[in-house]
């Protein structure tokens, strides 16, 4: 499973204001309703509901918050840079700047987890993290994201 089969480029928030994980996640909410056509409400309940389930800040100033939803057609993603970091209760205790947002049908089962598996294992690559982190351009941003893929592909 490719990142660009999960994120248009549409769908990157290259310099995202924000001063918590709340108004993080609202904001997150606010652009996915954009692009999915479901509503901010609702999205944001889903993943403030899986949130409280624990962090899904992942480490390294990374976090892949993620939910499902009925009405959602196809596993869709959203990643957004953060002009300054956030305490997102992340297991290292770090904060985040690079968010992952990933929502996803709720019939998806093993695909939801493909990517996100795909997600965690892509930014786990310290250059392409270095290469996000150096760069406010949405266009950079995804290619940077998907020239992993062909790498991680060969």
């Amino acid at each position: 499973m490719a990142l660009a089969d999960l994120l248009q480029q549409d769908a990157v928030v290259p310099a995202l204001r924000v001063n918590s994980k709340k108004q993080l996640l609202q904001e997150l909410a606010a652009k996915a309703s954009k692009l999915t056509g479901i509503s901010e409400r609702e999205i944001f309940d889903v993943i403030l509901q899986r949130e409280r389930l624990g962090s899904t800040g992942v480490g390294n100033g990374i976090a892949i918050p993620h939910g499902k939803l009925s009405r959602i057609h196809a596993i869709t993603g959203i990643f957004a840079r953060l002009e300054t970091p956030v305490d997102f209760e992340a297991l290292d205790d770090q904060p985040v700047d690079l968010v992952f947002l990933l929502l996803a049908p709720e019939g998806a089962g093993a695909d939801h987890l493909k990517a996100l598996s795909r997600i965690a294992r892509v930014l786990r690559d310290q250059d392409l993290v270095a290469k996000l982190r150096a760069t406010d351009s949405a266009s950079a941003i995804y290619a940077f994201l998907n020239e992993e893929q062909a790498s991680n592909a060969a």
